[in-house]
């Protein structure tokens, strides 16, 4: 519709969340677009553009853009299929749509390709300090991971984000912990003996 073509106290079929409904224009709006009273709900709604309206609304004429009511009919087991437009079932996903939590599966084998597990800044480190014999800085450890290439980063401060690492496993885990910090900013890893 244009909106030359709506007139104040007319009645027309418009379009609200997704339903297509009665609305009674009451007032323009200041802001633009109309005032309105939804006549099924009895609340006031604002109509912001002509778009929304449909046309004038006609008593008993069904309006185009009303959703369609499903039917359904009994299949052989006695599940109802829907058919029609609109339905409220969900879709059911097909082996290339991921499902939540999944990932898509891909290739003739219907197996995901697997990916190889990066080591993490703490694995590396519990290597690193395992093969020294003396006490290492975190940046130490961060520069040699980087070096034999068992870590990798783009951070800006690799070194103090192992630091505080170190720490909260050395305070999670205390006894059970891979490191043990023997001076400032100084750590080894523990020894097992067996």
């Amino acid at each position: 519709m244009k909106k030359n073509d709506i007139t104040i106290g007319s009645v027309y079929t418009a379009k609200i969340t997704n339903r297509v409904v009665p609305v009674r224009i009451d007032a323009e709006n200041p802001h633009g677009g109309w005032d309105a009273t939804n006549l099924t709900t009895k609340k006031k709604v604002r109509i912001k553009s002509a778009a929304k309206l449909r046309g004038e609304y006609q008593e008993g004429a069904k309006a185009k853009d009303a959703p369609r009511a499903t039917t359904a009919a009994p299949d052989a087991k006695g599940k109802a299929k829907a058919s029609g437009k609109a339905t409220t079932s969900k879709a059911t996903p097909t082996a290339t749509t991921p499902q939540r939590g999944g990932k898509a599966q891909k290739g003739k084998t219907g197996k995901a390709p697997q990916k190889k597990k990066r080591t993490g800044i703490l694995d590396a480190a519990a290597t690193i300090l395992s093969a020294s014999k003396e006490p290492m800085g975190c940046k130490a450890i961060v520069e040699q991971a980087i070096e034999k290439g068992l870590w990798s980063t783009t951070g800006k401060t690799p070194s103090a984000t192992l630091y505080a690492a170190i720490i909260r496993e050395i305070a999670k885990r205390g006894k059970d912990a891979r490191f043990v910090k023997t001076d400032r900013g100084l750590f080894t890893a523990v020894r097992k003996v067996g």
